[in-house]
């Protein structure tokens, strides 16, 4: 007969997944009640069933865990939604593809103009080819840019925009 390994037990489930499943069991009245015991009022009354568990489950992790940090927080506020990050990465790279071989970009950097080439598998700058602009960018600079942020290709975000 071959042998078989046998792994250790599964581990029991901890008090917060119990407690997480337990919320998962009940209904719609039993889920306000809940909310209404953890956060001492009565929960929105348009929020679904659905919407009611998630919140309830997430304060529970975060009694248990602790809360995302402000920077976190701050970040996820700006952020789109996926498919508006998605459309604008395609408008972006659109952009950044459209420069045709040959064209010269250029940018005033610290009283300097800078000129910088398109070829066809990258850009010149100074005599050295870079495969993309930011690192371009970099050069000139010495800091990190978003290269075609840097050559005026890209908008920036006004300040009331994410």
């Amino acid at each position: 007969m071959p042998r078989q390994k046998v792994g250790s037990a599964p581990p029991r489930g901890d008090a917060l997944d119990v407690e997480i499943g337990r919320l998962r069991d009940l209904d719609i009245e039993g889920l306000r009640r809940r909310w209404h015991a953890v956060f001492g009022r009565l929960p929105p009354s348009h929020l679904s069933r659905h919407l009611l568990f998630r919140t309830l489950a997430y304060r529970r992790q975060v009694d248990r865990w602790g809360d995302l940090d402000g920077e976190t927080r701050r970040l996820l506020d700006r952020s789109s939604s996926p498919e508006e990050a998605g459309k604008a990465a395609i408008a972006l790279r659109r952009r950044t593809r459209d420069i045709r071989a040959g064209t010269v970009l250029s940018r005033e950097w610290k009283g300097r103009m800078q000129r910088v080439a398109v070829l066809a598998d990258g850009f010149a700058w100074n005599g050295m080819t870079y495969p993309s602009l930011s690192q371009v960018a970099w050069a000139i600079t010495g800091t990190r840019w978003n290269g075609p942020r840097f050559f005026g290709l890209r908008d920036k975000p006004s300040k009331g925009t994410s």
